[in-house]
């Protein structure tokens, strides 16, 4: 057992509320944690002497980690001593620890004990620890060569400057430098550092932790951060986005058909532009100024719809390459998504087409903070209305609303040519939401928990997700079940129930490669790999573990059922898409589909659904280019779609192992090869 680890989760909080016995401390930082222009949290870091003692907390949409953590740092300000307890996001315990001396490493996380042999202290990267350890890396990165330094348990971690700028706050006008954090995950973490290299505020599109006192700046430097992040995607297009002058023959391809859910015979697709000029026989000849592309016997299919995104600019190139060219953003930041959107169909960042739903939600201690929220009746039904006024396809009611003025909204939805959708409301049961008016239930757990759960339990907290562990003992075959079951299918509403986040949450667990992530987790940055192989709730207690494994299987009967009595289901992750996309499509398999059927639906049943399969949804003549290429063929083995080749959207070539290395990936597969026009 390491050194550190003698410590205890309540000793860590006795120390968070009362370093060294509250004397002698030197300094206090606080921060504030600001989402959608609301304090949802702190991180406060008490430092005696060489410890500093943490205690981080943030609650955003009733769920949100909670840490205690004791560091010891050496003179040079490097830790030699981290404990760090508490919960995640979602409920599962965090027990981890680090201790370094006499040129030895230990530390022990969810992924079990690690050691290595160091000839000089390390910098470790915590898996489950708060900002804080990014501005302890960052100011150690600082004092390295190149600003560049070998990370424990791996990797390779970097800091890059940015520009400088003036912030104004409580404590006066202060100068901060932009610096981003890589080597941990996928994307850079942005820190801003004061003059003397310590942390001022860690910020993202949407969200800031900041100095208190400095709150005030959270919008403008969201955008800042915002248009950081934009110019390293327009760098990244440049790199990697291929728009060819002329015509574009792909060559010996098989497509995915379906008006027969199979493969048609080898053919050549011709792009011009944005739309596909011709679909010809493989021994046509090309024409002059054609750049040519070798399919080699491959399989092209039309792109792929996720439908349950919450887009932002980080996850926007890593879902077109995995062959989504369309994502129905379910929730959002509206001016950061509409500047996204701007950007990507100017071309200049890669990413999907976006269907916009307008979320709306109640006001209340547990409110989620994207969109418009509200606090009456006709404030609901005048957010109805700017989203319809703004070409939004549905509105998303979320968990806090007043089940009471959902009528009311709906009515107004359908009446402006939007359709509805959501969670449903607490103090309220998928039965409500139907009889209100919804077109669309969000999430299977959502559907279910009317069945399970008693009058007055509140599904604005984590109930709604630890409530899970009461479904083995539901009989499927009851009147209360078959009875919502049959007014979804009476009234033709569709569901998208995700699945993959149902799977991560009940089957994940400490140490262990996470069942959907087996076929890609090797490739990813160690941060990432750590990150994955973490339990996303609590399974301490005796039965949890069992109960919520078969948790699982009941929302997998569940969802057949729904199938087999013919209740349009859409695909979705809620989970960033990309990666988990895939695995999203695999999960279909259990709940009675085909591969064929996944595709169809994947691609031309969604397209239809959302109104664009007179552009979309498979690839002809007149069409948008938007297609993705594979070696094998789908319909046989659905695990094909994972080694993408080749992804167009709207007439531009991407080749994703050209694209993976930029988010520090080890690609797939290869390449096809490309001859240039003659």
């Amino acid at each position: 057992m390491l050194k550190l680890l003698a410590l205890s989760a309540s000793a860590i909080a006795l120390l968070a509320a009362d370093p060294a016995g509250a004397q002698g401390i030197t300094r206090t930082d606080s921060f504030t944690a600001v989402f959608g222009g609301k304090n949802v949290g702190h991180l406060i870091a008490k430092t005696t002497g060489d410890v500093t003692v943490i205690d981080f907390d943030i609650k955003n949409n009733g769920r949100g980690p909670t840490d205690a953590e004791v560091i010891k740092s050496n003179a040079d300000g490097l830790p030699v001593d981290w404990k760090i307890a508490g919960a995640t996001t979602f409920g599962s315990k965090v027990s981890e620890g680090f201790h370094q001396e006499a040129g030895k490493a230990q530390w022990e996380d969810s992924t079990g004990k690690g050691q290595a042999a160091i000839a000089k202290p390390g910098l470790y990267v915590a898996q489950a620890g708060s900002p804080w350890g990014d501005g302890i890396i960052a100011k150690q990165l600082l004092k390295a060569p190149n600003m560049t330094m070998a990370a424990l348990p791996g990797g390779t971690l970097r800091l890059e400057k940015g520009e400088t700028l003036t912030v104004q706050g409580e404590g006066g006008p202060l100068q901060v430098t932009r610096y981003d954090l890589l080597g941990i995950d996928l994307t850079p973490t942005t820190l801003l550092l004061d003059a003397k290299g310590e942390m001022f505020a860690e910020v993202d599109a949407s969200s800031i932790i900041v100095r208190k006192g400095y709150e005030g700046e959270e919008v403008r430097l969201r955008k800042l951060a915002a248009d950081w992040s934009a110019a390293r995607f327009v760098n990244m297009e440049k790199e990697v986005a291929h728009r060819y002058a002329g015509p574009v023959r792909i060559r010996n391809v098989r497509l995915f058909d379906p008006k027969t859910s199979s493969l048609t015979g080898p053919v050549s697709v011709v792009v011009r532009g944005k739309e596909i000029a011709a679909v010809e026989p493989l021994d046509s000849p090309p024409t002059p100024g054609e750049v040519t592309v070798d399919g080699a016997g491959g399989t092209l299919v039309a792109g792929f719809y996720e439908m349950h995104a919450h887009l932002g600019q980080d996850g926007a190139l890593l879902n077109l390459i995995a062959g989504i060219t369309t994502v129905r953003d379910m929730g959002n930041d509206n001016a950061v998504l509409d500047e996204l959107i701007r950007r990507m169909d100017a071309g200049e960042i890669g990413g999907p087409h976006v269907i916009r739903s307008g979320f709306i939600e109640g006001k209340s201690p547990y409110s989620a903070n994207n969109g418009i929220l509200v606090d009456n009746q006709q404030a609901a039904i005048d957010a109805v209305r700017w989203y319809g006024a703004r070409g939004y396809w549905q509105i998303k009611i979320y968990n806090s609303m007043n089940p009471a003025w959902v009528p009311a909204m709906a009515k107004e939805a359908h009446l402006l040519g939007m359709r509805v959708a959501g969670h449903v409301p607490a103090f309220s049961t998928a039965d409500d939401m139907i009889q209100a008016g919804y077109d669309e239930m969000t999430h299977i757990n959502q559907f279910m928990l009317g069945w399970v759960m008693t009058p007055g339990e509140d599904t604005r907290t984590l109930f709604r997700l630890t409530a899970l562990k009461r479904l083995p003992a539901l009989d499927l075959n009851s009147p209360k079940v078959q009875h919502t079951i049959q007014m979804m299918v009476d009234g033709k509403k569709a569901i998208d129930p995700t699945l993959g986040i149902h799977e991560q949450l009940t089957q994940n667990r400490d140490g262990q490669v996470p069942p959907g992530a087996v076929d890609y987790l090797d490739h990813m940055p160690i941060g990432y790999r750590r990150g994955a192989m973490k339990a996303w709730v609590d399974t301490s207690a005796p039965g949890d573990d069992k109960a919520y494994r078969e948790a699982f299987e009941q929302i997998l009967r569940t969802t057949k059922m729904l199938h087999d009595r013919g209740v349009f289901i859409v695909f979705g992750t809620d989970t960033g898409g990309s990666f988990t996309y895939h695995r999203e499509l695999e999960l279909y398999q259990r709940a009675g589909f085909t591969p064929a059927e996944i595709v169809k639906r994947a691609t031309y049943d969604s397209a239809k659904y959302t109104g664009q399969d007179q552009r979309m949804g498979s690839i002809e003549k007149g069409k948008l280019a938007d297609f993705f290429l594979i070696p094998g063929d789908p319909t046989q083995d659905l695990r094909a779609i994972k080694t993408i080749r080749m992804v167009v959207k709207d007439g531009t070539f991407y080749y994703p192992s050209e694209v993976y290395p930029h988010f520090g990936i080890q690609p797939f597969t290869t390449a096809p090869a490309v001859t240039p026009a003659r």
